[in-house]
Parts: structure tokens; C-alpha cells; sequence
């Protein structure tokens, strides 16, 4: 990051930070969003797996095939993140980039960053599975980014612009697709509703820490429809299912419905905060169940080789793309959606979501 202690530098920053600070205004019916922020997993994380030893990392082709300007960005896609797309559609940047990014200039520090970390969950155990970074060291990096912020802005300004934020949270999958469902050691603590339990406890403990941070707009989602997913039908043994495991989609509507009721809860003893459920099975189940709606037809299958097993390291530059058009494909690789699902996904939550948080 280029050094403040110059005068033109100053004059630029603070430019920069009344244009952002000043008193929200609405264009065309949205009100204006200094920055946008986003924690979780891979379905967030646009490259901060880069930075850490892991062998989890997208930073490789055929990841990125559409993405523009670099194949290499560390996005587990083809192109763009939902998130990317929300921050575009609020007129905030084009994407959000990753906060380990040692090239990160003040711009991308005072319009958001990303704080997420493919394979992680709410479980440490799940983290430790993939060397990702912990959830709870997700909201250490927030509180170093915080502490950046204050020292540009200072204390006042930097509070004003986390306060109006938008940030966005998505994590709890790999807690059991990594974890719970195909490893024993959780399995032989809980059962399935004991490990609902348990990590929806750990997610309200980092809600309230964030929120002791000064986050006061936050849009978080549920679990997807696992036994949708490709790479846990295959896993399965049911990889030419044309269809999905209820099994497994069960254990996320109960989670969900139980994480609804948590966040309302949450609400009403947090004073100011906002929070929004984004119903992502919801959405992941229409694409995959009425596909001709969205101009959608592959469903059963990713983009990457088999597009059932593949991810990660196995997804790479020797691997074929095998779907004949990504944008009619719902999964890139065996667990990731494409760019063209994420936009969709992206619209809904501009539609319906970023307004009651606004």
C-alpha cells in the first residue's frame, strides 16, 4: 500500500473518505454502500488461499476461464463470485479482492475486502482438514483490517464506514461435507442434530463477535442442498444419480429452519443490527429443479473433467473442460457453482436481501 505521509496523498484520501462518509443518499431506489465485505468459505474467498499453505487453492487453470483479466485470481469458479456481482450491482467495484493480497492499495482497503478461506467452517477440526483459515481467525484479520482502516481514516470515520457497510458471511457446508458426513470423529460425538447444534452455537458466538466490531448489516446463508452437490453424490456413491441424496438435503433444511429461528433471536438482543437469511438451498434447488427458467441445463455435473469428483488440485491445467458452454452449466467444478450461477444468485440478493439491510 502507497505511503499517506505525503500531502497530495492526504488530499486524495480524504476525498476518497467524504465521498464514502457522507450521509447515505439513494440511487435508483438503493442506498448507497461505502463498502462491501465478505467471510467464509471458498464460495466467498477470491484468493486469500494464495497467500497460505494450502493445498486448497484455485490459482490455477482451468479456474478462472472466464473470469476477466487473470485465469489465475484463486476464485473456485470459472469467473465472477456472487459476491463480486453484489458488490458490482451496488455500484461499490467491480470485485472484492482478497485482504492477505500484499498488493492491496487504499481504494480496495476503503471499499471492502474478503476475509474468506476455501475450506474452512465454523469447526476448527474442518479448517484443520484443509489447512484453511479458522473462522475465528477470519474475525482476527477483520480486527487487523479494522485497526488499518483507523489509522487512515482514524477511529470515528473508520466506525462510520463499517457501520454502513454491507458484509456478507457464508460458511457451514465444508462443517459437514469435509467434515461430518465422511470423517468419523464428529460423527462419533454427535449426532446429527447434536452437530447442528454445535456449529450453529459457534456461529452465533462469531455473529456477536463481529458485531462487538461494529458490523451492524449482515447478510449470512444457510447450508445449500448438499446431497445436491456432485462431488458428495460421487463420494456417495451416487454420482450418476439424476437427482439428489434427500438424505443429505434434509439435514440442511433442518439446520437452516433452526438457524432461521437463531437469527431472529439474535436480532431482537443485539441493538442495531440487521440481519438477513439468504436462503441459498432454496435457490441451488430451483437451478437444479426448473434449469430452462434461469437458461440453465447441465445440473448434475461441473464443467471441470468428469465434473464429478474434481476440485482443487485435481481440477487443473490437464484437466478438460468438458460441459460444451459454462454459462448454461450450474456447477463449475464437483462442488462449485459457475459465474453464471452465482449471478443469478447475485440478482436475488440485490432484489430481495440488500434492501432490508439497508
Amino acid at each position: 500500500m502507497r505511503s499517506l505521509n505525503h500531502g497530495g496523498c492526504i488530499c486524495l484520501l480524504l476525498c476518497i473518505l467524504f465521498s464514502l462518509c457522507a450521509s447515505i443518499e439513494t440511487i435508483d431506489g438503493i442506498a448507497k454502500i461505502p463498502a462491501v465485505f465478505t467471510f467464509g468459505d471458498s464460495l466467498v474467498d477470491p484468493g486469500n488461499n494464495n497467500f497460505i499453505p494450502t493445498w486448497l487453492k484455485a490459482n490455477h487453470p482451468p479456474y478462472g476461464h472466464d473470469f476477466m483479466g487473470s485465469e489465475e485470481n484463486g476464485r473456485f469458479s470459472n469467473g465472477q463470485l456472487a459476491t463480486d456481482f453484489i458488490a458490482s450491482g451496488l455500484g461499490v467495484k467491480e470485485t472484492i479482492p482478497p485482504f492477505l493480497d500484499p498488493n492491496l492499495n487504499t481504494q480496495d482497503l476503503l471499499t471492502g475486502v474478503s476475509f474468506a478461506s476455501a475450506g474452512t467452517g465454523f469447526d476448527n477440526f474442518t479448517s484443520a482438514v484443509g489447512s484453511a483459515i479458522p473462522m475465528w481467525k477470519e474475525v482476527e484479520l477483520f480486527k487487523t483490517y479494522k485497526g488499518r482502516l483507523e489509522n487512515m481514516v482514524g477511529v470515528e470515520n473508520a466506525s462510520n464506514i463499517i457501520e454502513q457497510a454491507i458484509f456478507l458471511a457464508v460458511a457451514g457446508s465444508n462443517d459437514f461435507m469435509e467434515n461430518y458426513l465422511f470423517l468419523p470423529e464428529r460423527r462419533a460425538q454427535f449426532t446429527v442434530q447434536q452437530y447442528q447444534e454445535f456449529i450453529l452455537e459457534i456461529c452465533t458466538n462469531f455473529i456477536e463477535e463481529i458485531y462487538k466490531l461494529g458490523v451492524r448489516k449482515l447478510g449470512i446463508a444457510g447450508l445449500p442442498p448438499l446431497g445436491c452437490i456432485p462431488g458428495v453424490k460421487t463420494l456417495y456413491g451416487q454420482s450418476e444419480l439424476n437427482g439428489c441424496i434427500e438424505e443429505f438435503n434434509d439435514i440442511s433444511t433442518s439446520y437452516n429452519q433452526k438457524f432461521k429461528d437463531i437469527l431472529k433471536g439474535l436480532e431482537g438482543r443485539l441493538p442495531g443490527i440487521r440481519l438477513e437469511y439468504i436462503d441459498i438451498h432454496e435457490y441451488l434447488s430451483d437451478m437444479i429443479e426448473n434449469p430452462s427458467l434461469y437458461g440453465l441445463e447441465t445440473t448434475q455435473r461441473g464443467c471441470c473433467g468428469t465434473g464429478l469428483i474434481e476440485i482443487g488440485p485435481f481440477c487443473n491445467a490437464k484437466t478438460p473442460i468438458t460441459c460444451t458452454n459454462t454459462s448454461t452449466s450450474v456447477f463449475w467444478d464437483a462442488v462449485h457453482p459457475t459465474q453464471a450461477a452465482y449471478q443469478i444468485v447475485a440478482r436475488v440478493v440485490l432484489r430481495q436481501h440488500i434492501p432490508k439491510l439497508l
